[in-house]
């Protein structure tokens, strides 16, 4: 998680946003089929092949995508993948406007997301060695277009780019800890496990459907769109290719 943090900040602040822009918008895509992907096939399938009642999994699958529309509500869960310039037609001086003086917000929303992160990873590697890899890519996938989007709304927010640096690169140290507190605490405590997935589940769903595909809903014409659809299958195809590849290495 660290290294997958520390890739996309040096990438937004090495990169014009003329080229992150592009980045973003092929990224948004492709992780819409990953997580997608991730969640409903193989996440909450192996959730509910564990020892629970279903009707407690669709419970905290309820829980879980209520949970995430209040914390985004409340803006402790934010996502950014806008800028100016990015083709969104928001007016000039928008991001500085709606990010203000919630940059710090942005962080402290980021930190609680890599601790939730971690903690997921962990879940689905103590499951399954096949999920916890294609878990970790899912994140990676969505990531990626998160961090760089964090990152630009700071520097529109007023912070200076070694600063928003800084603070982006620290604040991905908090996966670690969320990895950790996964590992120590479900190791001992396997029952929880098939809620934490389906937890992650409704995060991957819930940041898919509500964040991600409204965006790729503002590119309209046919030919935006194709890319789009294409990217979303091979999103798909990718999860697919590594569940079949490392199942017929074992």
């Amino acid at each position: 998680m660290f290294c997958i943090g520390a890739t996309s900040v040096t990438l937004a602040a090495a990169l014009s946003f003329s080229v992150l822009a592009r980045m973003i918008e092929l990224m948004i895509s492709l992780s819409v089929g990953m997580m997608l992907s991730t969640s409903l096939l193989h996440a909450l399938p192996e959730a509910f092949e564990m020892q629970a009642k279903p009707e407690h999994l669709f419970l905290t699958l309820l829980i879980g995508l209520l949970a995430f529309f209040l914390l985004e509500k409340f803006s402790i869960l934010r996502h950014s993948h806008h800028h100016e310039g990015d083709g969104h037609h928001h007016e000039k001086g928008f991001d500085r406007h709606e990010a203000g003086s919630a940059g710090w917000m942005i962080l402290i929303g980021h930190g609680f997301h890599s601790i939730t992160d971690g903690i997921l990873i962990s879940a689905a590697f103590l499951t399954n060695p096949y999920l916890g890899l294609i878990t970790s890519l899912a994140i990676l996938a969505h990531e990626i277009p998160q961090q760089v989007g964090d990152f630009i709304v700071m520097l529109n927010a007023g912070f200076s780019r070694k600063r928003a640096f800084f603070y982006s690169l620290s604040n991905t140290v908090t996966s670690m800890s969320g990895a950790l507190i996964g590992y120590y605490t479900l190791g001992r405590a396997q029952e929880l496990i098939p809620y934490v997935l389906t937890l992650a589940s409704a995060g991957f769903i819930y940041i898919a459907l509500s964040d991600l595909m409204p965006q790729m809903q503002r590119r309209s014409t046919i030919r935006e769109t194709i890319p789009q659809i294409v990217l979303v299958a091979a999103g798909i195809a990718i999860i697919f290719a590594i569940t079949h590849s490392l199942h017929h290495s074992h």
